[in-house]
């Protein structure tokens, strides 16, 4: 009993001297892990990622929360050589600092934007828990740095509450509306024209065309030959052009001609760098701090802010510190000088940021901040070059693939008849199948067996040069025959069918006209994964297209399957179409043998060697929505093209990618940017800038009408 009585009474004094300043330490300490490693959620799709910095995020307010009112709560003990009260006040402030959060994330989601009034709220009630903290301790001789750093806290914490509010999606929004235009004055100038009439005086009307003059930056810079500031200059411009995307927002034919004659013009690596910089300035508004600091009163405030805690670090130097204790004064020095230090490095991170990049003016006269800028920008820039570079040093290059690039470069696969061939029933089940069968039974009652899939069949692929060359080829092609508004609608809803025009591939047309768009993409991808199973090294190695279709078909049902909000809009009954499927495929599989090494290949030939000569819906019904025999179908069907089959299938693959993409929400695409980007926003912004799209209506101004009256 007297150990068990000493141990608690140390634990209760180690908790006693280290719960605030641990909860002090620890909410530094986590502002530091933010403002350094927040914004990799951009360019690393990895959930165990995704989830480490969003923990930290949710850390971070609650620690600095639970520290004010733990200070708050100390107030009211008895002062001792560990607990003075004057010091206590003085930290206080710091955690207005730390909720005030790091300039490189505001937000985690979108939806936390909308939640600006709650910080609001969170703002003015942790403004008073300080003011009280301090009230009690007065006279209280650290009044004044208390007051530098409450000032300090209160503008970050704004800053972070006005970023939120300005990214809210109806705030943005609002920000894109001009101003209400009625036209010109009709019935006035009918009024005239009429009087003039009635009094037989020879009047007519001549309409003046609007001067073509260009509302936007002018473009002077050689789109085929870009270095890498004036690849971001460009991204900005088209980024101030086109950031009303995310918010529905209408465009005029010039700015669909602009837009397009540019992208033209623009090499496909080139044009992939603009849109992973256009990109990275739509996730800066809607994510960080970025709109109210990059303003002439936010420089304001943070030299406001920078000099304050500057000078309350001055004043607590030379300030006389007997009774504070020596532990406390190391732990204050800690919070002034990491303060001043985040300060810093947030500083650095906006000289080298985009936002500064695009506005430098001449970087010819600037050389030496230009070629500072220049080094830094190469290390972003993707590893696909049209020009011969020389070979990197290794850890070089692994930098930049990890450290330093703009989104993560890979895309998502998702196999269903591996899925199938993974979840089947075991004839012969071992000691292993048995206890991975009651973890499976757990996983199901606690509803988390969706999440656990996706985390275990769900793996990702490098993206590229030769993919994204083919998609750019694609879309730029279809992008030259919308000459019009009525055929670059048709591109732009054309789901297969567009690809499929060539008389030779009418047979294949029912397989995407005469099925919802749902099970198309089940119906391809299944038929994709048993051609590529049962195809030779030769001809899966000597065809470029037979990698094209694997991985847009394995990237096509995964954003089905793992990203259904992105395919909310235009999917029927998906979900449910893939889970009879991949039910009719365990059933299938499970009465068959397939050995360890190549049960996909051997999965592959049972299902195409049943004979398909009847339509499976003429046998089953349409009770069961699965595909899996219809797509066998579709097989053996593509076979019948034999060398041209992987040729059609990529195209048809694009079309469909491209439809997806450009019906997709923009609230969806933008949720994406913050969990390492997909593929698919990309093709949505690309083929925006090749006017493929039902966003430009606006087809010219208004001309100005003159009434002409002839003696």
């Amino acid at each position: 009993m007297g150990v068990a009585s000493y141990i608690t009474d140390h634990a209760k004094k180690i908790w006693d001297v280290w719960n605030l300043r641990g909860a002090i330490l620890l909410s530094l300490s986590l502002q530091a892990f933010l403002i350094l490693f927040a914004t990799f959620r951009k360019r690393a799709s990895k959930p165990a990622v995704i989830m480490l910095i969003w923990i930290t995020y949710l850390l971070a307010d609650w620690a600095a929360s639970f520290a004010v009112g733990l200070i708050s709560k100390s107030q009211f003990d008895r002062p001792g050589p560990d607990n003075n009260g004057d010091l206590l006040a003085f930290w206080a402030p710091f955690l207005l600092l730390h909720l005030g959060g790091p300039d490189t994330i505001t937000s985690f989601s979108l939806e936390d934007n909308e939640l600006w009034l709650r910080h609001l709220l969170g703002l003015v009630f942790q403004a008073i828990a300080v003011a009280y903290v301090f009230y009690q301790s007065l006279p209280n001789k650290l009044w004044m740095p208390t007051a530098l750093v409450f000032l300090s806290g209160i503008i970050k914490y704004g800053e972070r509450t006005r970023a939120l509010y300005l990214a809210s999606i109806n705030r943005f929004r609002d920000s894109m509306h001009t101003k209400p235009d009625p036209g010109p004055n009709y019935a006035k100038l009918m009024e005239e024209y009429s009087s003039k009439i009635e009094a037989h005086l020879p009047a007519r009307i001549d309409m003046i065309p609007e001067p073509n003059k260009e509302s936007r930056i002018p473009n002077t810079t050689n789109s085929t030959a870009m270095d890498d500031i004036e690849v971001v200059q460009e991204a900005r411009r088209f980024f101030e052009i086109f950031k009303g995307l995310f918010v529905d927002i209408i465009f005029s034919f010039r700015e669909r001609n602009e837009s397009r004659d540019f992208f033209h013009r623009t090499k496909p690596v080139a044009t992939l760098r603009l849109l992973e910089v256009e990109l990275n300035f739509f996730y800066d508004i809607l994510y960080t701090k970025v709109v109210v600091v990059r303003d002439k009163f936010g420089y304001f405030w943070r030299f406001v802010c920078f000099g304050s805690v500057e000078i309350a670090l001055a004043l607590f130097f030379f300030m006389d510190k007997d009774g504070f204790g020596r532990f406390n004064v190391k732990v204050t020095y800690i919070l002034l000088l990491g303060a001043l230090a985040l300060d810093v490095v947030a500083l650095l991170q906006l000289i080298f940021s985009d936002w500064t990049v695009s506005a430098l003016k001449n970087p010819k006269k600037h050389w030496v901040l230009a070629a500072i800028i220049g080094s830094y920008l190469s290390l972003k820039k993707s590893p696909w070059s049209d020009e011969e570079e020389e070979p990197e040093i290794r850890f070089l290059a692994w930098i930049k693939r990890h450290l330093f690039r703009r989104w993560s470069r890979s895309i998502s696969r998702y196999n269903l008849i591996d899925y199938s061939i993974r979840e089947r029933p075991q004839k012969i089940q071992t000691i292993c199948d048995r206890v991975g069968h009651s973890f499976s039974k757990i996983i199901v009652l606690m509803g988390l067996k969706d999440f656990v899939d996706h985390m275990r069949y769900s793996s990702r692929t490098s993206f590229t040069k030769e993919l994204w060359l083919f998609i750019h080829q694609e879309l730029q092609d279809k992008s030259r025959l919308a000459n019009d508004l009525g055929s670059a609608k048709r591109i732009y809803s054309a789901r297969g069918e567009w690809a499929l025009h060539n008389p030779h591939w009418n047979e294949l047309l029912p397989f995407v006209t005469e099925v919802e768009y749902d099970e198309s993409i089940i119906l391809w991808h299944v038929a994709t994964d048993l051609l590529y199973s049962t195809a030779t090294e030769t001809e899966q190695s000597n065809d470029c297209h037979v990698g094209f279709c694997k991985d847009l078909s394995d990237y096509m049902l995964y954003l089905l399957v793992v990203q259904p909000k992105m395919m909310s809009s235009i999917v029927g009954i998906g979900r449910i179409r893939f889970q009879d499927t991949c039910a009719e495929a365990k059933k299938f599989l499970s009465r068959k043998e397939l050995s360890p090494h190549e049960e996909h290949k051997q999965a592959s030939d049972y299902i195409l060697k049943v004979k398909t000569t009847v339509r499976p819906v003429d046998v089953k019904g349409d009770r069961s929505k699965s595909v899996l025999f219809d797509a066998s179908w579709l097989a053996k069907e593509l076979r019948r093209y034999e060398d041209q089959k992987w040729k059609i299938m990529s195209k048809v693959w694009v079309e469909l990618l491209s439809y997806a993409a450009s019906h997709c929400t923009a609230t969806a695409h933008a949720h994406q940017l913050s969990k390492g980007g997909e593929l698919a926003t990309f093709v949505w912004l690309l083929m925006a800038h090749f006017g493929l799209g039902e966003q430009f209506q606006i087809s010219e101004g208004h001309a100005r009408a003159k009434l002409i009256v002839k003696h």
